[in-house]
């Protein structure tokens, strides 16, 4: 079954009867006295704001497609080994899964790899509140993890505080505080902090500043976003906040400056503004060019992040990466995110996940062939587990090892730094489930399990404080769960280095997976080797 079309949870909508049309999601019968609010019901009311997720948790909450893709990571099947292991010596006592090797290196063909200890990393989280709300958290939890962390768009345009001169940056105090936030723990030498730059800010000159200023030598360029393909969008509580914001150059809907809908904010009718950030259109001559001004500017590794668009420019984005040596380039499937992005447009528009990945892997595979270069890759979209990242991995494998390098995340590691947030202002205000209590203590120092081992990593830190919970908490699905778990696996394909990870490792369920990533379903091999074998 799909997903019903005119009732959505992340729209805070419902249908009066279960048994709705297939066809639009609308009750078989509509009736008058109906009080239940479906989507057309909502949008009766409240317009544009049932386009996106339900406003009244902007800032506390992130989104996601709801949609059924048809094809997912399920669809495909880690296939575990017995004989022989590569990475390691093929020895009951050496070959134990927490010997395998998960630490990885982006940007490993530049003049600067950066080498991280886990592969993973934030994907660039911007401007929006739910972002900012949880910085530190994740700031800190990428340090001391060792990953490298992605200062989305818009920081510099949307910080009040910023000083501006000639159009150009020239001081952003919360530029400053995310950059330090992750500086300050970090170790020097694992993971690295990064500057995401989009349109507004390459017009505002975001990357200069951090560069020049803020010592930030790894720089993104930002073509956009697997939830969206309409730029960045965040609310604005404040008509004030709205004319500021305008006034720097940003598409701020409705209109502040329009006296009627002034009038209709303060007397209640709406109470939030939309500020949009402008699309780009990239071409490759402009796009080399660019590339080169950043490396002269002194970044010495230059990333790229792009969204679900359509095949062709999958290709388009490719070959323009290999044409300018892109240390680490990002792509972002459909369909989930942070901020407020359109429910409809992430459920319907863009590639999934999967489908975006076989068609890079394909772009790659051309490359290689043409004697090209093929950058590091790095996938976001859904990834929340080990699995999925151990599968994308296998299918990037060309023959000399995977090409993707790191899977990015955005909503999991907010998700961590949230609960961990809420779960310790749950203990000090002694409202902690007595069920939770029971099994895993009062106090953060007990229920965070790597508490103590965190506290190892950076002994003259205070947990709490200088180390936030969240930090605690991000480090622990990190390191605990996504890290052993990832050993786990490699362990049971007998493959102890994420450079030794194979496409053989994987097969298809599905027929239809099978078609999408050219991996061969599990009878198919099996008829095709098993023969031969006897």
């Amino acid at each position: 079954m799909n997903m019903i079309e005119n009732a959505r949870s992340t729209t805070g909508t419902k249908s009066r009867v279960p048994d709705i049309s297939p066809l639009n999601g609308m009750c078989p019968i509509c009736i008058e006295e109906c009080n239940v609010l479906c989507e057309t019901g909502k949008a009766t009311f409240r317009g544009r704001e049932v386009l996106y997720p339900s406003p009244e948790h902007f800032g506390t909450s992130t989104a996601a497609a709801n949609k059924n893709f048809f094809l997912d990571w399920s669809h495909i099947q880690i296939m575990s080994e017995l004989i022989g292991a590569k990475g390691i010596e093929a020895d009951p006592d050496v070959a134990f899964f927490d010997n395998a090797d998960i630490t990885t290196v982006v940007g490993s063909r530049s003049k600067r790899p950066i080498p991280m200890k886990v592969p993973v990393h934030i994907a660039g989280l911007g401007s929006t509140a739910v972002a900012k709300r949880n910085w530190k958290g994740m700031a800190v939890g990428s340090a001391i993890t060792g990953v490298c962390q992605v200062i989305g768009e818009n920081i510099c345009g949307m910080d009040s505080d910023a000083v501006y001169s000639n159009g150009k940056v020239q001081k952003s105090p919360e530029m400053d505080n995310r950059v330090n936030s992750f500086k300050e723990l970090w170790d020097g030498k694992n993971g690295a902090i990064v500057v995401q730059t989009n349109v507004e800010d390459k017009r505002g000159g975001a990357d200069e500043y951090a560069i020049s200023n803020l010592g930030v030598d790894v720089i993104e360029r930002k073509w956009g976003q697997g939830a969206k393909a309409i730029g960045g969008e965040v609310r604005l509580t404040s008509l004030e906040r709205a004319l500021e914001l305008k006034g720097r150059g940003y598409l701020v809907l409705p209109d502040p400056e329009d006296k009627d809908v002034q009038k209709a904010f303060k007397e209640g009718l709406f109470k939030t503004f939309e500020r949009h950030s402008r699309v780009g259109f990239p071409d490759e001559a402009s796009f080399l060019e660019d590339i080169d001004q950043l490396r002269s500017k002194g970044a010495k590794n230059v990333f790229l992040k792009t969204g679900a668009y359509k095949p062709e420019v999958v290709a388009f984005t490719m070959r323009c990466a290999s044409k300018a040596k892109i240390d680490l380039l990002t792509f972002d499937g459909a369909g989930g995110g942070t901020g407020m992005s359109p429910v409809p447009m992430m459920n319907e528009m863009s590639t999934p996940t999967v489908h975006l990945c076989a068609q890079v892997i394909e772009c790659a595979r051309v490359l290689k062939e043409q004697g090209r270069f093929v950058p590091d890759i790095s996938f976001a979209g859904g990834f929340v587990n080990e699995t999925q990242m151990y599968k994308a991995m296998a299918m990037s494998d060309l023959g000399d090892g995977p090409i993707v390098k790191s899977i990015a995340m955005a909503r999991t590691p907010i998700l961590t730094v949230m609960k961990s947030n809420h779960y310790v202002k749950l203990a000090e205000n002694g409202k902690l489930p007595s069920s939770f209590v029971e099994q895993y203590g009062a106090k953060p120092e007990q229920f965070f399990i790597s508490s103590s081992a965190v506290q190892g990593l950076r002994p003259n830190a205070k947990l709490g404080t200088d180390i936030p919970w969240g930090a605690v908490g991000l480090y622990t699905y990190w390191h605990d769960r996504i890290g052993e778990g990832l050993k786990q696996l490699m362990a049971g394909t007998r493959k102890f280095k994420l450079n030794c990870i194979e496409r053989s490792d994987i097969n298809c369920l599905t027929e239809y997976a099978s078609k999408v990533t050219g991996i061969e379903t599990i009878e198919a091999r099996a008829a095709r080797v098993m023969t031969a074998l006897l």
